[in-house]
């Protein structure tokens, strides 16, 4: 069962965004399991317990939002089914930290639809009937809340197709998510205690916004950390050892090339082309202008991680 907390169809955007914060939405549940490419539990973890309101704002989010009323509409008229928006945000009564705002809802069918909008190269991810895993939680996520057992996904795949699958309940895929999501919002946001990193650049961007300035002068102990430091030094090895391999092998094709720009093989194409660019001379540029390099030169502060040897 669930609850109406709030509708959302004149709600303003940011106090949707405010609301957000009560629990773990749709589109969290893949970041938090891992298998979000866009986002992770770090992300997420920000998103709930930040005091700043942070909105990603990008050309596919905004196609995503243009298009969603267009992928109902393909998906009433290859189905027959109609569909309806719901303007509501739901809570979960028996898992309160899991809350719902949905595309559609099925009318005369207990179902609910996700509208999504793929770049061309993502379709690959939805052929021979497959669902990006994110997505598929996101929906699982969903029929959790709104306490149905079927949830419709549909997609256009910008200028190729559009597709649209049936998700039927699972019994252990719902139990697990339920349990993962749990864990994270009873041990992470309500202790205000971060995820581990997933080695990520989602990760380092969070950890940026958390600690992107040193205290000067600033040292404490390092603990715990030796065994993992000493299998960084052998994984830097290793990658020192396998990049002069592949830079071996480059120099030993660019050396049978010679002056061609293209070789071939029935497996490969290799291309080693001319390439023209041109660069400013930054040093001149301060030596012989010193004034409108003040100008057009702008201050930026970043930390640097290094490891050595005690």
């Amino acid at each position: 069962m669930c609850k109406i907390i709030a509708k959302t169809k004149d709600m303003p955007h940011e106090e949707w965004l405010k609301l957000r914060r009560i629990g773990i939405g749709g589109s969290d549940a893949g970041a938090i399991c891992g298998v979000n490419p866009y986002s992770n539990a770090l992300s997420v973890f920000r998103a709930k317990t930040s005091t700043k309101i942070e909105e990603v704002d990008n050309e596919a989010v905004r196609q995503g939002h243009d298009l969603e009323e267009y992928v109902a509409q393909r998906f009433s008229e290859a189905t027959g089914f109609k569909v309806r928006k719901s303007n509501m945000m739901y809570q979960s009564e028996e898992y309160p930290f899991m809350i719902a705002d949905v595309d559609r809802l099925v009318v005369g069918e207990d179902a609910g639809l996700e509208c999504k909008t793929a770049s061309a190269y993502n379709a690959d991810k939805w052929k021979d009937g497959d669902i990006p895993l994110h997505y598929l939680l996101q929906c699982y996520h969903y029929m959790i809340v709104l306490g149905k057992k079927t949830w419709y996904i549909a997609a256009v795949i910008l200028g190729q197709e559009f597709v649209y699958r049936k998700i039927v309940w699972d019994d252990q895929l719902a139990a697990r998510l339920i349990e993962i999501e749990r864990d994270f919002w009873n041990n992470n946001v309500l202790m205000n205690r971060l995820p581990d990193p997933d080695g990520t650049e989602v990760s380092d961007d969070v950890i940026k916004q958390y600690f992107g300035t040193a205290k000067k002068e600033s040292t404490i102990k390092l603990i715990g950390f030796d065994d993992k430091l000493d299998r960084r030094t052998e994984i830097l090895t290793k990658i020192k050892e396998l990049e002069t391999e592949q830079k071996k092998i480059d120099q030993e094709i660019k050396l049978f090339m010679k002056e061609n720009e293209r070789a071939e093989s029935d497996k490969y194409l290799v291309c080693w082309s001319n390439v023209e660019s041109r660069r400013i001379d930054t040093k001149k540029f301060k030596a012989e202008k010193p004034e409108m390099y003040d100008e057009y030169s702008k201050p930026s502060s970043s930390r640097r991680f290094e490891v050595k040897a005690a």
